[in-house]
């Protein structure tokens, strides 16, 4: 829950930032971004293994919170910003000559006009965390603070599979996804299908 609030609360700035910015520096952050993205993550679990051992952030919350969030962040900024791109500029000088700032104007017009974006968002960000497995695995050695989806590979054994409880930990880790998908569905759906047709 917590890489999801953090993803949502730097990503919904930053792209209406890069979406009403123009110029070289709005394609370097996006093609950035891109790039982030495009890279697999145990290319970037071991720089932050080292990074976080000389900070000794090492098997603490703190630092697989701060790994999840450099891979949601990214997605969810190139996801936000056609939303952001297509939201009347007009409606926001409306609201600048109410007397309303940027933050307020984000907050209580842009957001609740753009919501199946952001429970879109949200529900892909919520569920790249939950399966994060690299990560964890490389930050983390005490159990009580590597997620599920790590118990569920120490169940794999190399002389065989404790196929019963292997199962069960699986069914565990999927149903809070399922639940989620099946209660916002409609949402989703109308958030990828706005995001396809926003350039």
């Amino acid at each position: 829950m917590s890489v999801l609030v953090l993803t949502l609360v730097i990503a919904v700035p930053v792209s209406y930032a890069v979406a009403r910015m123009r110029g070289v520096v709005t394609t370097s952050m996006m093609v950035m971004l891109t790039v982030v993205q495009l890279l697999p993550a145990i290319a970037i679990s071991i720089p932050m293994f080292v990074m976080f051992r000389q900070v000794e952030l090492i098997n603490t919350y703190i630092s697989i919170i701060i790994a999840d969030v450099s891979v949601t962040l990214p997605f969810a900024v190139i996801l936000l910003r056609p939303y952001f791109r297509q939201f009347p500029y007009e409606v926001e000088e409306a609201a600048k000559l109410d007397g309303l700032g940027p933050v307020k104007t984000i907050l209580k017009i842009i957001i609740p006009t753009i919501r199946p974006g952001i429970i879109m968002i949200s529900s892909f960000a919520f569920l790249m965390a939950w399966g994060e497995f690299t990560f964890a695995l490389t930050l983390s050695t005490r159990q009580e603070i590597q997620p599920l989806t790590v118990a569920l590979n120490r169940l794999i054994g190399q002389y065989g599979t404790n196929w019963n409880d292997l199962m069960a930990v699986a069914t565990i880790i999927a149903l809070p996804v399922l639940i989620i998908f099946i209660a916002l569905q409609r949402y989703i759906v109308a958030g990828l299908a706005g995001g396809a047709t926003k350039g």
